[in-house]
C-alpha cells in the first residue's frame, strides 16, 4: 500500500495530513509522489495518521525482527518533512511564494516534453489548466499548458517544435482535474483533437453543487488553504515570447493546488450524496468541450440587445458586424477592440434617426478610425442605407415556428418552487435549472423525466428535483380546479 493509498484508507485528505504535520497540502503532494523517504519522514507521517512505523527485517532462516533505534531519536522537524530531497532536476524554475518554494519544470524541448510524459505515464491523476489568447487575438489559440501530476509541476510552451501529439495521448486516459475546464477542454481539442477519456473532476463545479458563493479559483484556494493568490497576470498576452518569470509563477499557480482542493471538494460532495450529482455534471460538460459546434455565422450578427431594433436598425446593424468581423480577421485582434457591441447598437440605432447627417455627428468612435477604416466604414454604412425594406432582416430573428407564450402566472409559480427547493438544498437556483430551461418546460408542455432532460437540457439530477416541483407549482393547483368543477380547467379543455 502506498502513502497515498495509506492517506486515503485513513479518511484523511492531503489538507488535513498537511496541518497535522505543519506543513504545505503541496508538500504532502509530494512526498506522496516519491519512492525514496527518509525513515525520520515516513515516521512522521505515520504517527500523523495516527499510527506507529515499525521496520521490520525478513530471514530466511528465522523469523522476522522488529528493528530498534533507527530515525528515532532524529527529531525529524516539520522543516524536513516539508522540504523533501528535491524531486525536481536543477532545470526547475524555483521562486518564492508566501512561505512556499515553488517548483516547477518549463517544457520547452523534445527532452523536457519527455520527462513531463514520463511524469504523466507514472499517475492516475493529472490537474489540468492552460493559457489562450482571446482577450489579444481574433484567432485564439493555446499558448500556455500547466499540469500538475504527483506532485511536480510543468509550464508547458507550445510554440517550440515537439512531438504534442505523444502529451496528448499520455493525458486521454488519466482522470482530470480541472476548474471551470470547459474552455481548457475546448481549446485543447481544437489544438490537437484532445478528447479525456478517464474521469473529469471539475472543481467549480463541485463548489457550485455545495452551494461556494466565491466560486473563483483564488476564492476556494483562499478557503480552503488561507493562500492568497496573485492576480497580476491575469490578463497577460500570453502569445508573446519570451514569459517573464512572473508570468510562469502565475500560470503554475493554478494547477499547484487543484489535486488538495478536489480532495477537500469530494469529500464535502459525499458528505451531502452529490457525487454522483457532480459526476453526471462534469461527464456532459467534458462531452459538451469536445462536441462540434454547428455554423451559426448567418446569426452571429444578432448580439444581446439586437431584439430592441427595428428591421431598419437590423439591417445596419448586421452589416456594421460584417465590418467589424473582417476588420478584426484583418488584424487578428478580438473584436471588441475594433468596436464594442454597445457600440455597434448605438450608431445602428443612431443612423436610422438621422440618415442625413455624417459620422462626426453620431456616436464617439475610436480615434483609430481614420483612413482606410473610415472609408470601409462609410462605404459599409451606405451600402445598408441603400437596401430595400425586403432586404432588411426579419425582427424574429432565425427561421422557426414562435413558441408559445408562457403564462406568467405558471412561470412564477414554478420558478418560486424550484426556488424552494435550491433554498432546502443551500444552492443556487440557477445551478438547480436556469430560466431557460423553465421557460422550455412550460413552453413546449414537458412533464416527464426524459421529456425534461431532452426538450429542457437538463441533466437527470435536476431533472429528478424539477419535476416534482412541476407537478406541484403548476400542475396539482389544475387537477385541483378539475376536481372542483367536475370539468376540465380551459386550457384542459383546449386538449381534450
Amino acid at each position: 500500500m502506498t502513502l497515498r493509498q495509506l492517506r486515503r484508507a485513513r479518511k484523511l485528505t492531503q489538507v488535513r495530513l498537511a496541518k497535522q504535520l505543519g506543513i504545505t497540502q503541496d508538500s504532502v503532494s509530494r512526498l506522496e509522489s516519491r519512492s525514496d523517504v527518509l525513515l525520520s519522514t515516513l515516521r512522521k507521517t505515520v504517527e500523523a495518521m495516527g499510527g506507529t512505523l515499525s521496520l521490520v527485517a525478513e530471514f530466511a532462516d528465522r523469523g522476522p525482527v522488529v528493528l530498534s533505534g533507527i530515525a528515532e531519536d532524529d527529531a525529524a522537524s516539520p522543516t524536513s518533512v516539508d522540504k523533501p530531497e528535491e524531486s525536481m532536476p536543477s532545470e526547475g524554475i524555483a521562486d518564492d511564494v508566501g512561505d512556499e518554494t515553488l517548483d516547477y519544470l518549463y517544457v520547452c524541448n523534445s527532452a523536457t516534453l519527455e520527462r513531463l510524459i514520463r511524469c504523466i505515464e507514472a499517475v492516475e491523476t493529472v490537474a489540468l489548466d492552460m493559457e489562450a489568447d482571446s482577450l489579444h487575438s481574433y484567432f485564439e489559440k493555446v499558448c500556455l499548458i500547466q499540469l500538475s501530476a504527483g506532485g511536480e509541476h510543468f509550464v508547458v510552451d507550445p510554440f517550440v517544435e515537439a512531438d504534442f501529439d505523444r502529451l496528448v495521448e499520455a493525458l486521454a486516459p488519466k482522470r482530470l482535474i480541472v476548474h471551470g475546464g470547459n474552455y481548457d477542454v475546448r481549446m485543447m481539442y481544437a489544438w490537437k483533437g484532445f478528447r479525456p477519456h478517464g474521469e473529469v473532476f471539475d472543481t467549480m463545479i463541485a463548489a457550485q453543487l455545495l452551494g461556494i458563493e466565491q466560486i473563483g479559483l483564488a476564492s476556494l484556494v483562499q478557503r480552503f488553504f488561507d493562500i492568497t493568490m496573485t492576480k497580476d497576470s491575469q490578463k497577460s498576452d500570453w502569445s508573446r515570447r519570451p514569459l517573464s518569470d512572473k508570468q510562469l509563477r502565475y500560470a503554475v499557480n493554478d494547477t499547484r493546488h487543484l489535486e488538495g482542493l478536489a480532495d477537500c471538494l469530494r469529500g464535502e460532495l459525499r458528505e451531502l450524496g452529490r457525487v454522483e450529482w457532480h459526476r453526471e455534471s462534469c461527464r456532459a460538460m467534458a462531452e459538451a468541450a469536445v462536441r462540434d459546434r454547428p455554423d451559426d455565422s448567418g446569426e452571429a450578427w444578432r448580439i444581446k440587445g439586437a431584439g430592441r431594433l427595428s428591421h431598419r436598425q437590423l439591417a445596419y446593424l448586421r452589416e456594421l458586424w460584417s465590418w467589424r468581423d473582417a476588420r478584426a480577421r484583418r488584424s487578428d485582434r478580438p473584436t471588441f477592440k475594433v468596436l464594442g457591441n454597445r457600440q455597434l447598437l448605438e450608431l445602428a440605432q443612431w443612423l436610422e434617426e438621422h440618415p442625413d447627417e455624417t459620422l462626426d455627428q453620431g456616436p464617439k468612435l475610436p480615434r483609430n478610425f481614420v483612413g482606410s477604416w473610415r472609408r470601409t466604414l462609410e462605404k459599409t454604412i451606405a451600402k445598408a442605407a441603400a437596401m430595400a425594406p425586403e432586404e432588411w432582416p426579419d425582427r424574429r430573428g432565425p427561421v422557426g415556428a414562435k413558441p408559445p407564450p408562457i403564462d406568467p402566472q405558471k412561470f412564477d409559480a414554478l420558478r418560486g418552487e424550484c426556488a424552494r427547493i435550491a433554498g432546502e438544498l443551500e444552492i443556487a437556483p440557477s445551478t438547480l435549472a436556469p430560466k431557460a430551461a423553465l421557460e422550455a418546460i412550460l413552453q413546449q408542455g414537458l412533464r416527464t423525466l426524459d421529456e425534461i432532460m431532452s426538450g429542457a437540457g437538463l441533466l437527470r439530477w435536476q431533472a429528478e428535483l424539477v419535476r416534482p416541483a412541476l407537478e406541484t407549482a403548476v400542475h396539482a393547483p389544475r387537477e385541483a380546479a378539475r376536481d372542483r368543477t367536475g370539468r376540465p380547467s380551459p386550457e384542459r379543455r383546449d386538449v381534450l
